[in-house]
């Protein structure tokens, strides 16, 4: 399974009703005729998004997850998005969109599900030094997560900046507490608010 994840702000933080209303709307489309290969999609507000911070709108920012079976779902994602029947959705929240960055996780550990993807009210955020071989670490972040309501990411494709893990839970499991990550990891804990899941 992977995650197609969208890190965007408002183009007008005095309009962020309207953004929500648009991006809400856009979810709901999508819903309604699921893409072939698409299972759910979420969008939640968060206070912070660290890899963001450069942007001249600085403030409320959002992140929307799109859970697919594979690279091909997410070719079909991006077509349909566009297409018939949401259309008119997506391109009201595109027009209200200021800046964003995206990236692709696969599933590492976990079940999630629409519900699943709703509960995680937290996520946490793990970036590695740069040139740490420690590459089999990231498994062991998920140690003590309930596998049916949290799940565990990696960065399969960088779209732009974003830390390389992210577990996705209601608080924050043993294995991304800071006495057990090595020297030079960073892990930083998002609380989100969900605007809409399914």
């Amino acid at each position: 399974m992977l995650a197609y994840l969208l890190w965007h702000r408002p183009r007008d933080p005095d309009e962020v009703t309207a953004y929500e209303q648009a991006l809400t709307a856009f979810h709901r489309s999508l819903a309604r005729s699921l893409p072939v290969g698409t299972l759910a999609s979420a969008t939640f507000r968060v206070a912070e998004l660290p890899w963001l911070s450069g942007s001249e709108a600085a403030g409320v920012a959002y992140e929307d997850w799109y859970l697919v079976e594979d690279f091909a779902a997410l070719s079909v994602l991006n077509e349909a998005a566009v297409g018939r029947g949401h259309v008119s959705a997506h391109d009201e929240a595109a027009r209200r969109a200021g800046p964003g960055t995206a990236g692709v996780y696969a599933l590492v550990e976990g079940e999630p599900c629409a519900q699943a993807l709703g509960e995680a009210t937290l996520a946490v955020w793990i970036a590695r030094p740069a040139g740490s071989t420690q590459r089999g670490l990231g498994e062991l972040l998920g140690d003590g997560m309930d596998p049916a309501h949290a799940s565990l990411w990696r960065r399969q494709m960088n779209l732009g900046p974003a830390p390389e893990f992210c577990l996705l839970a209601g608080e924050s499991p043993r294995g991304v507490g800071a006495e057990r990550l090595p020297a030079g990891w960073v892990a930083n804990a998002l609380e989100r608010d969900v605007l809409w899941s399914g």
